[in-house]
């Protein structure tokens, strides 16, 4: 037993947890919290934000592309909804973001006095949007709190908790018991049952399909076993990708995979929501079946399969491919060969999507197989859900199904703290982009080195398409004047280089890697040049 204050309590159950960084933001209310962080270097350092949105988005890009929490501190009311979309995207994505935050003294506690930045109700609005939340009214509740959000944070479907503590209490001393980690919630066991019914429809397909998401991320190895054992291919949407990396000739982007749908007779999908193949695609086969393995139970009565097993997805898997060795599986003569040609006529199909594969191209030619990229929604972005190869987990991060607008360069910073040794780039369109521009200051500040490329079409792009065909033409708040972004780039301290082309795009990527600091590629991109990504993302039924 020690005294600690409150903010000293919260980082002594940080440590404990193995967190060396913490992305954030300092206020009034959690001044003694940041003070505790002072004096916890060199074991922790805080990389500090110019807006609590990118503090959230850099904790999730810290998670998504390390597997590990990645923790954040904003101040409560204001600053705690600035970083909501973030929050938002870790819950879409299943991915462990703790927030920690103030709150009014504890004296003004549920008043309704109008404290600086209080909120009706702040607990059960972040309950509303997160997998947990609690809040800590002395600082000997510290230690169990702390240890109980890493326990929910990293137990079954993972997924972003917060925990609050009043204002006065961060910088109250009292005796505090440290507490140690303690150990995930037990998963589901396979149930033996399902496993065999799974099983028996495995072996009584010709033509499967293995879909793949976020959930199946540590189970990427058994993942492989089971679609070479049944040649199986494996697609996956966004979070999914390079689970099978997509140099595998069983690795297919949703391009190629949707060309072998109207034959598949089995789909099975592992930790993924089925967005795919169950609303995107616009039909499924006759008479197909389906197989699933999620650890959360409610995802079997969102989209029910003949075939529900109920655990982690690594160990359902296992049991999976246990069963199926021990039923036996046929294989269909010359399946991998039909599934080469799916991949090479999807590959030659996309390239008409132009400008956007010339760039997407030139990217994966330049960057190297752990390099880490980040979407933003934009053309280029929306075409490198399909465009761009994929050959590892956790190197390709989108936003998920939020699609939030500005989160690809703030989480490419926070992966790039989490991975300084691999090249990390961010896909942005000029929109998106100024949602979050100041934080090129941080870049510089903590010397952050992501290569950011800004696809500038004056326009947001996607919008614009849509008010021109849809709505007869009429494009109303959609067109945009920018910035010259090298300037800009260059006022912050950013090395910069403008390019319209491919041919040109290549030597400027080559030399803003090799740099090793934070670098900015303008591209410019003529207004309504781009072809429609959304032929690949929602394609058309086969007549």
């Amino acid at each position: 037993m020690a005294v600690r204050s409150g903010g000293e309590a919260i980082v002594d159950g940080l440590l404990a947890h193995g967190v060396d960084t913490v992305f954030g933001l300092p206020g009034a209310q959690i001044y003694g919290l940041f003070d505790a962080f002072k004096l916890a270097e060199p074991k922790l350092k805080v990389i500090g934000a110019r807006h609590e949105q990118a503090c959230g988005y850099m904790a999730f890009g810290y998670a998504r592309s390390s597997g590990k929490p990645g923790v954040f501190s904003v101040v409560p009311g204001p600053g705690v909804l600035n970083a909501s979309a973030a929050m938002l995207t870790a819950f879409g994505c299943n991915e462990p973001v703790l927030c920690l935050t103030g709150q009014v003294p504890t004296q003004f506690l549920g008043k309704g006095r109008g404290h600086l930045h209080e909120m009706p109700d702040q607990l059960a609005t972040l309950r509303s949007i997160l997998k947990w939340a609690e809040r800590m009214e002395h600082p000997g509740a510290a230690p169990a709190t702390v240890a109980r959000a890493f326990q929910e944070m990293m137990s079954g479907r993972r997924g972003p908790v917060s925990i609050e503590m009043p204002w006065d209490i961060f910088t109250q001393r009292a005796a505090t018991t440290p507490l140690a980690p303690l150990a995930p919630l037990p998963s589901p066991e396979p149930d033996p049952d399902r496993v065999k019914a799974a099983a028996a429809l495995i072996s009584g397909s010709k033509a499967p399909m293995i879909f793949v998401g976020a959930g199946a991320i540590e189970a990427a190895d058994e993942i492989l076993e089971l679609a070479e054992l049944i040649d199986a291919p494996v697609v996956a949407f966004r979070s999914g990708r390079g689970i099978v990396s997509n140099a595998h000739e069983l690795g297919l982007t949703m391009a190629a995979a949707y060309r072998l749908w109207p034959h598949t007779d089995l789909m099975i999908g592992i930790g993924t929501r089925l967005e795919l193949p169950s609303w995107r695609w616009p039909y499924r086969p006759a008479g197909q079946k389906s197989v699933r393995i999620d650890i959360d139970a409610s995802e079997m009565r969102r989209f029910t399969p003949d075939a529900a097993i109920v655990s982690d997805a690594r160990d359902g898997t296992r049991a999976l491919l246990t069963a199926v060795r021990k039923q036996g599986y046929s294989k269909t003569n010359g399946r991998r060969g039909v599934i080469r040609e799916a991949t090479s006529a999807a590959q030659q199909q996309i390239q008409s999507v132009q400008p956007q594969m010339g760039y997407l191209n030139v990217l994966r030619d330049v960057l190297p197989e752990n390099g880490i990229v980040t979407d933003e929604l934009s053309q280029v972005g929306f075409a490198s859900w399909y465009g761009l190869p994929i050959y590892k987990p956790r190197t390709f991060i989108s936003s998920g199904y939020q699609g939030t607008l500005g989160s690809g360069f703030p989480t490419a910073l926070g992966a790039k703290v989490a991975n300084p040794d691999k090249p990390v780039v961010a896909i942005t369109g000029d929109g998106g982009f100024m949602f979050g521009v100041q934080e090129l200051a941080t870049a510089v500040q903590y010397k952050i080195g992501v290569v950011t490329l800004v696809f500038d079409n004056n326009a947001y792009g996607n919008v614009r398409r849509d008010q021109k065909t849809v709505f007869d033409g009429r494009v109303v708040a959609a067109d945009l004047v920018n910035p010259d972004f090298v300037k800009l780039a260059d006022s912050f301290g950013v090395g910069a280089a403008r390019v319209s082309s491919p041919e040109a795009f290549r030597p400027a990527l080559e030399k803003a890697l090799a740099d090793g600091g934070p670098q900015l590629i303008a591209i410019d991109v003529p207004q309504d040049s781009e072809s429609s990504p959304w032929t690949f993302i929602h394609p058309a039924k086969p007549s």
